[in-house]
């Protein structure tokens, strides 16, 4: 057991929780002002209480609610212990964890956050209070990638779902803060790490981990470094039918993708206090997420077949068309994250702070892709049976004869791949975003007996470079002694799904390797040019936000109030260029506006374990750098005439939100809650085709506003709103050995829509109406144990042009966690994740029309950790 206390003159300064950290590998001691977001983190009051620890699980929860109750905004909190405790490797995955959260997956590993059902975009993250901007590929959205930030590198994450002026506005239903490691949280030497081995179910492919901290202080300077390694190879089964018609499916797309990804992490900070409230320190992160792909794919092309029949449930088709894709590409995500700043603190009640920021994100993609197709004479013949409409099965035949005579002949024991010779292609497809983003950020507050004032100021200078998906680079194969089907390896598909025949791997990095030296040749022979970008594809911009503000906090016997006003004044600078039918068009579409966002936060102490929290505030979501972009490409041929490309006229989409919550804190460091919350968003961002309505595209004399420009719009006003309910506690009051049981579980139920011009109520995509999760856990005689359940139910993915599109079907998910402490240093675990096998779908209007099928299998990781 431990004990550690709680004193107003630190700020909730949580020393000495390392000790109670050695089962999870992970410190957690820090001061509150470094363990969650500063509206979260403000002076908590109630000097000398004092929390009893007795496990880690308990140890962090009983933190984290601690921090939630005496916040000045509505906040969810994982310590982190919680964040070590939970067997994830990615931020995503431990924040998912928390009330109303959701995450999205690419290949089943969490990518992007989804707090309360809305859009991600909607959600903006800070590290260690400096605003973050998300870069994807192709510039197509701010949505900030966390699997790109290893959890090892942090000690705390906030959900801020309320807003207090000194947090950045831009956040329609929240914002996310991520708190690193204070090397003066614990004096000494101090070192901790983790090594853990283990394997995908889906064809026994392996994952590892590693990471180590090392840390060491005194009463007056600190210093910390550490590193953070995973990587998982794995299979990906999938499945995609590219369209239905009034026949069925008009194409069968059998895939299945050999990835390899890791997740790397260094960091160190130095820290320096020469007195009693004045501190000093530099911060250094880098991160990076790698994904190097290799995919396999075969396409049925039903619609085209020479002849024969098909339904949705079965199908006799001659003379099939099929084409076959390979490629090893590359996917890279890094971010240099470098702070340096300082703190004052004075005795009556004085504080200040600055922080200067240098943080660069680059976001590219390499994917050199053949593509082939079988000769007219080698099309088979196929029998399908679709009556589960996810995993058609195909039947191979050849083909006799060609055209509308062509009959099926003697079955196929497989498909010819090595005959996929036919108008073979290589399509090197690139995409490029860079971001450099320079920020200040000051802060300053007085406190007079029961009122606090608070003021602000925060510059951001961010440069965005780069080119949306770009293909123009297309290299015929023939002649240039290069068979693709020529790459056919001796080893079959691992695969959990029916299909019917079998199929061999492509060697891919042996074609790789051989593309390679191709492209190098073509390259010296003045052949193929890499640089060749589409000039319209292109996109630079700078924006530049000054923003200040002001704020007051009065505290009273049975509560507090915390009101205030940001202002902030956004200029973009915004420049690219068309293509038209005469060349290219330079253009410059520049922004200015300046908005004001108040905010009022309340919380009343209805009894001694009892609050009430209602909050008001005004918030912002601005259009991603691709969706904003000048460059487009004009067709004069067409009447009317078409424009593809960005809209520079978007508007941001604005909010006015509303947020309640009752909170009963149980004994123990438990809570019973529940929160409700309303967004009115004005402007929503959709896809469309539309008019122009502007003259931004006319050039050499013609007349281009009434073209149809395909792009991104401003809808009208939408509306969000949800409950969510949250239980945490441990069984405490029952007799040994069951007084080591405990239960955390939230739940929340979502609704919301919003119109455009034509078309009324079109859900929110990303927006499941129910998420869920539960975690049993025990924790007791060393040991500690984890169940932990996580469900939502079906979501809009893509928006149709009609208000339709394409859904994804809620999945549940299930993880075990184990650990066991040998002695106080020194521990062993083992995690078991993804135990529900989940199957990811993607439909066309109902689950009967699968546009997608994806699955990766469980996977188990066993290892050990140290603390010394």
């Amino acid at each position: 057991m431990m004990v550690f206390r709680i004193r107003r003159s630190r700020a909730l300064l949580l020393a000495g929780v390392a000790a109670t950290m050695s089962l999870a590998g992970h410190a957690s001691a820090q001061t509150a002002a470094d363990a969650t977001a500063p509206a979260a983190m403000d002076d908590a009051g109630g000097g000398g209480d004092e929390i009893v620890v007795t496990g880690s699980i308990l140890q962090s929860q009983m933190q984290s609610v601690e921090l939630k109750r005496r916040a000045d905004n509505l906040v969810d909190i994982a310590a982190a212990d919680s964040v070590g405790r939970f067997p994830d490797q990615n931020s995503a995955a431990a924040l998912s964890r928390l009330p109303s959260v959701a995450v999205q997956r690419d290949q089943g590993q969490e990518r992007y956050i989804q707090v309360r059902g809305a859009p991600n975009r909607w959600t903006s993250v800070s590290i260690d209070g400096i605003p973050m901007i998300g870069v994807d590929e192709g510039g197509t959205s701010r949505a900030y990638r966390f699997d790109a930030v290893p959890a090892v590198l942090l000690n705390a994450m906030a959900i801020n779902k309320s807003l207090t002026s000194d947090l950045q506005a831009e956040a329609i239903v929240a914002n996310i803060d991520l708190r690193t490691y204070s090397p003066l949280a614990q004096n000494g030497f101090h070192l901790q790490g983790d090594l853990g081995y283990g394997f995908m179910e889906l064809g026994g492919k392996d994952q590892r981990q590693g990471s180590l901290r090392a840390s060491w202080a005194n009463d007056v300077f600190g210093v910390v470094v550490g590193a953070s390694h995973y990587r998982r190879k794995q299979l990906t089964d999938n499945r995609e039918v590219g369209a239905y018609d009034a026949n069925g499916p008009t194409v069968f797309d059998i895939r299945q993708y050999e990835v390899e990804r890791e997740n790397n992490g260094a960091f160190a900070a130095i820290e320096f206090e020469p007195a009693d409230g004045q501190r000093f320190y530099a911060r250094s992160i880098y991160t990076e997420f790698k994904d190097d792909e290799q995919r396999n794919q075969y396409v049925f092309r039903l619609s085209t077949a020479a002849n024969g029949t098909r339904s949705p449930a079965s199908g006799s088709l001659n003379g099939v068309p099929v084409s076959a894709s390979a490629n090893y590409g590359e996917y890279r995500t890094r971010n240099y994250i470098n702070t340096v700043g300082g703190d004052y603190e004075s005795d009556d009640g004085l504080k200040a702070g600055l922080a200067l920021n240098y943080t660069r994100t680059e976001n590219t993609t390499y994917l050199p892709l053949v593509q082939s197709s079988l000769g007219t004479a080698d099309r088979p013949s196929i029998t399908y049976d679709a009556s589960d409409p996810r995993f058609p099965v195909i039947s191979l035949f050849g083909t006799v004869g060609s055209g509308a005579s062509a009959t099926r002949g003697a079955p196929l024991t497989g498909l010819a791949q090595s005959r996929f010779t036919s108008g073979g292609i290589l399509i090197p497809i690139t995409q490029d975003t860079y971001s450099d983003s320079y920020t200040a950020k000051f802060d300053l507050s007085k406190s007079f007996d029961d009122m606090t004032f608070s003021a602000g100021m925060l510059y951001a200078d961010r440069k965005i470079k780069g080119f949306t998906i770009n293909q123009t680079n297309i290299v015929s194969l023939a002649g240039q002694s290069f068979n693709p089907g020529g790459y056919v390896a001796n080893k079959p598909w691992e695969t959990e799904f029916p299909l019917g025949f079998p199929i061999n791997y492509i060697d891919n990095r042996a074609m790789r390797a051989d593309l390679d030296a191709l492209l190098d040749r073509l390259q010296a022979a003045g052949t193929y040019n890499p640089s060749n970008i589409a000039p319209e594809n292109r996109y630079r911009l700078n924006e530049k936000t000054l923003a200040g503000y002001i704020m007051g906090k009065y505290e009273f016997a049975s509560g507090q109030v915390v009101a205030g006003v940001r202002i902030e004044n956004f200029k973009l600078r915004n420049t690219g260029s068309s293509r038209t039918a005469a060349g290219l068009v330079p253009l410059s579409a520049p922004q200015s506006y300046t908005d004001f966002f108040p905010s009022i936060n309340a919380r009343f102490d209805v009894a001694e374990d009892l609050v009430f929290r209602v909050a008001g505030q005004r918030g912002i979501a601005r259009p991603s750098f691709g969706e904003i972009r000048v460059g487009s490409s004009v067709n004069d041929t067409f009447v009317p005439g078409t424009v593809s490309g960005g809209n520079p006229q978007l508007k941001p989409e604005y909010t006015w939100g509303l947020d309640a919550s009752l909170e009963y804190y149980l004994p123990g460091g438990g809570i019973l809650s529940v929160a409700g919350f309303h967004r009115w968003v004005e402007d929503v961002l959709y896809q469309n085709q539309q008019p122009v309505g502007t003259d931004l595209y006319n050039s050499g004399g013609i007349d281009r506003s009434g073209y149809l420009l395909t792009s991104t719009f401003n809808g009208k006003s939408g509306k969000l709103y949800g409950v969510e309910f949250n239980y945490q506690q441990q069984f405490s009051f029952l007799p040994s050995p069951f007084d080591g049981l405990g239960f955390q579980g939230n739940l929340a139920l979502l609704d919301g829509s919003f119109d455009t011009p034509t078309i009324k109520n079109i859900d929110f995509q990303g927006m499941s109406d129910t998420v869920a999760n539960a975690s049993v856990y025990y924790e007791k005689y060393g040991l500690s144990l984890r169940v932990s359940y996580q469900w939502r139910s079906d979501w809009l993915d893509t928006l149709g042009g009609f208000g339709g599109g394409e859904f994804r079907k809620g999945y549940d998910n299930l993880d075990v966690s184990v650990r066991y402490a040998i002695n106080k240093n020194v521990s062993i675990f083992a995690d078991a994740n993804n135990l529900t096998d989940a199957i990811y779908l993607a439909y066309d209007g109902n689950k009967s029309r699968p546009t997608e099928v994806e699955q990766i299998g469980r996977r188990y990781m066993f290892g050990v950790r140290f603390s010394l």
